[in-house]
């Protein structure tokens, strides 16, 4: 969706609602797509005296196996953006500015763009998740395994021999 917004950067105390989706369902990050839903974005963008100030609030579900356990597992995101709005900038380019070439805002992009840097890195099922036993692969959230918990590094088992034999 692209916004025009000449009218908005020469109209002191005018403002833009914006509430919008974006389906972004074949987006492959990290080999799944995980963004099953539409991202809702809901927000406003306002001429407050000439500063034009754009906020958002873009809520997305991240579907993905658990990194530690591997069970499917949604969890609800929220990304909340205030930055200004400028046709052009002169001298330092800023992190805060978007810059709005024509007076047209392309906000699939800027959704595109926040919510793939918003991405966990590590997810997670629920923040105490156990994860997998690394002998016999139980699911150590539904109860402990059997499995011995001692393990000896394979390269120093000669060594535990020894001890063995000198008991």
């Amino acid at each position: 969706m692209i916004l025009d917004l000449k009218k908005l950067f020469i109209t002191e105390n005018y403002t833009v609602p914006v509430d919008h989706t974006v389906d972004f369902s074949a987006t492959e990050y990290m080999g799944e797509y995980p963004l099953k839903k539409p991202v809702e974005v809901k927000g406003k963008i306002t001429n407050r005296a000439g500063l034009v100030t754009l906020t958002l609030r873009m809520v997305y579900v991240f579907s993905a196996p658990c990194d530690r356990c591997g069970l499917p597992t949604d969890i609800c995101h929220t990304v909340e953006l205030e930055k200004s709005l400028a046709p052009e900038i002169v001298g330092n380019d800023s992190d805060d500015i978007i810059i709005v070439e024509d007076y047209k805002l392309d906000m699939d992009e800027l959704v595109y763009t926040e919510i793939i840097i918003s991405l966990p890195m590590k997810h997670l099922c629920r923040e105490e998740c156990k994860g997998l036993c690394s002998v016999c692969g139980k699911n150590l959230n539904d109860g402990e395994c059997s499995c011995e918990t001692k393990q000896i590094d394979p390269r120093l088992s000669a060594l535990a021999d020894l001890l063995k034999e000198e008991n």
